[in-house]
């Protein structure tokens, strides 16, 4: 009997260990490095992180031409990754960040809506990415609150005081990339956003040079520390991480001192990732704005379906249905494209002539019709749906699609 009960104790032990594998996630945003320059340098940690998952060339910048073309400056790159969607919908247009619009919630308030008891936390360069960006304690926000914190030591000019070679950065990146590994080691919370700045500050004083280099390789080690704290916590306590490394903006093709524009090198941008079941579309030149909706995949956050609707990426994590979608008017029809990632099953169109959702109001979609998903397209009459504006939404069965038309005032 003693050695039923024992056995039954030992399982119990091992099938709460095996339960205990609770997912994690990590996102480091490191300032203003463009694609070609961290494919040269020396970073031997953020290869370690690729080798168990992949590393791809990215975009910020919106679509290029289009209604949701966004200037590629840091705030406004932060943005479309905390909100999944563009300027166009977001609002946050430079570094002042003047009016946010809240109503397109980041990652952090639908891990916070959806699963409350979870803790998040900010290790930053920058305090307004906290204060303005996610907008702690604000009512706009819910009143968010992160549970850890470590950031405003810009602001602090005792401690760090500001240097004419942008040194007191670097340190500063030093302080949260330690805050961030010493609390994801003990207490590790289940969504952290980490921020370091020193290598835009080395882009903008000394453009492509050895001095931006070095502060690449100093983002390794930041980046290494980090990951070596999630390596203790994956083996002691059998906890699922993911880590997602990433940059805001390239630099421009001349000296690599500015950004800000459209050109090539401007809008090209990386991903590294140690995530396993990374999907099509990670190669597929993902945006920055596909990094939340991959976070929410990976710790199982829904999306409330009128936030999903305007929500501009697509996961690089897990099953999607289709990407790219695109509509344009053609004569009296307006003709919706998509590329379809899933040959089975198929999509819903839906349209809407209001956008209320940007005031916080709700728009009512109405169903246009239905097609097969690798079909790839859908036309519809805009006869009798006179309007200055459409916004088409694409119903796959993974994930959702989006689209603007704007029609051109004569």
């Amino acid at each position: 009997m003693k050695q039923l009960i024992t056995g039954i104790f030992l399982f119990a032990v091992c099938f709460s260990s095996a339960q205990s594998n609770s997912k994690k996630v990590v996102f480091i945003i490191a300032d203003g490095i463009p694609a070609d320059v961290i494919e040269k340098a020396n970073t031997p940690n953020l290869k370690k992180i690729a080798s168990e998952g992949g590393y791809t060339r990215a975009y910020v910048g919106g679509e290029k031409g289009g209604y949701s073309q966004t200037p590629t400056i840091s705030a406004n790159g932060y943005n479309d990754l905390l909100t999944a969607t563009w300027v166009n919908k977001h609002n946050v247009w430079d570094n002042d960040i003047k009016d946010p619009n809240y109503h397109y919630w980041t990652i952090f308030r639908y891990l916070k809506n959806n699963q409350p008891e979870k803790k998040i936390a900010i290790f930053s360069t920058w305090l307004d990415n906290r204060t303005k960006l996610v907008g702690e304690s604000l009512p706009q926000t819910g009143n968010i609150k992160f549970d850890y914190t470590s950031d405003g030591y810009e602001l602090d000019t005792a401690k760090f005081p500001h240097d004419k070679q942008s040194q007191y950065t670097h340190l500063i990146d030093e302080r949260v990339s330690k805050d961030a590994a010493a609390c994801i080691k003990v207490n590790a919370p289940d969504l952290s956003w980490v921020y370091l700045e020193y290598t835009d500050d080395m882009g903008h004083r000394y453009g492509d040079s050895p001095q931006q280099l070095q502060a690449i390789s100093y983002v390794d080690e930041q980046v290494g520390r980090i990951w070596d704290a999630i390596g203790y916590r994956r083996k002691k306590f059998n906890e699922d991480w993911l880590i997602v490394i990433t940059t805001d903006h390239g630099r421009d093709a001349v000296k690599g001192r500015n950004h800000g524009g459209q050109s090539d090198r401007e809008r090209t941008t990386w991903i590294f990732t140690n995530a396993k079941n990374l999907n099509e579309h990670f190669k597929d030149n993902p945006g920055i704005v596909d990094i939340t909706p991959s976070i929410a995949e990976f710790l199982n956050v829904h999306i409330p379906a009128e936030n999903a609707k305007e929500i501009d990426g697509v996961s690089f994590i897990g099953k999607i249905s289709a990407t790219n979608p695109a509509a344009e008017i053609q004569g009296d029809d307006i003709n919706v494209q998509w590329k379809a990632i899933e040959q089975s099953g198929e999509a819903k169109i839906w349209l809407a002539t209001t956008n209320n959702f940007k005031q916080g109001g709700e728009d009512k979609y109405e169903l246009l019709g239905k097609a097969p998903l690798n079909d790839g397209h859908f036309s519809f009459s805009i006869k009798d749906k006179p309007s200055s504006f459409y916004k088409i939404v694409i119903e796959a069965p993974h994930n959702y699609l989006n689209r603007w038309v704007i029609v051109k005032q004569q």
